[in-house]
């Protein structure tokens, strides 16, 4: 047992990145639940799910409806969804040209607990953020996410069973911000959402591009900032992702 502990320790770890484009809600739902079970087995690796979603709106587990603002059955005319989940937080929205990275790594093997979690997604957005000069902070008292002075450009709600992390985080590149005027978004009033093309006047990437390079500074957060190597892989089909 003890030999097995150490050789853990010298080998390298190994991160799958998988590039999904634009997925149903539902549909990366199911995938992410048989990812999480398999991560339990050890049958896989420490996967991160980067995709984005057509128009959806979440609720977390607390079921607070009250935040979102119009009534179910006008969803559809936004072209929108609503589905419930089993992750933390309030409600929020997934569209296009946002930065969704779903991780399904075990907090256990990597050695640190729930909020450091949290708060390496917290530092990995900020850091995102100032690659293009915006200077970002955590949510004070009470505030989730990340924002830029007093308006939320980053959502965090995840989900731990038997330490494996799913659900994750996603980060405004440039969605239409209309569609949060339909909720209290995370449940914080009077306060205001922004994305980074509205925060920067540096020439934004394609939002595929930004979706890679908000990826790695996860890695970086999560991997080398422990020491520790990395190998990505990437399922077949899927394009190579390596971290920098």
């Amino acid at each position: 047992m003890i030999m097995d502990d150490l050789q853990k320790m010298r080998s390298p770890r190994t991160l799958e990145v998988w590039k999904l484009g634009t997925v149903n809600y539902l549909k990366s739902l199911k995938l992410e639940d048989k990812l999480v079970s398999d991560r339990k087995a050890n049958r896989i690796p420490d996967t991160l799910l980067s995709l984005q979603h057509p128009p959806t709106y979440t609720l977390g587990k607390r079921r607070t409806d009250h935040n979102l603002l119009i009534p179910e059955a006008e969803l559809k005319g936004l072209g929108a969804e609503l589905h419930y989940t089993q992750r933390g937080g309030d409600i929020t929205f997934h569209g296009p040209h946002h930065a969704i990275l779903y991780p399904i790594i075990s907090l256990r093997s990597i050695g640190i607990g729930a909020r450091n979690y949290v708060e390496t997604l917290e530092r990995s957005m900020i850091e995102f953020a100032s690659v293009y000069r915006v200077k970002a902070r955590a949510g004070h008292k009470g505030e989730t996410g990340v924002w830029v002075g007093d308006r939320k450009i980053g959502a965090i709600g995840v989900r731990i069973s038997s330490g494996i992390t799913s659900h994750g985080l996603a980060f405004n590149i440039d969605p239409d911000l209309k569609y949060f005027e339909h909720i209290v978004p995370c449940g914080i009033a009077d306060k205001e959402v922004t994305s980074l093309r509205r925060e920067t006047d540096t020439m934004l990437l394609h939002s595929e591009e930004m979706m890679m390079l908000c990826g790695r500074k996860i890695l970086h957060s999560f991997w080398t900032t422990r020491r520790r190597s990395i190998k990505t892989n990437s399922p077949s089909g899927l394009t190579r992702f390596n971290p920098v």
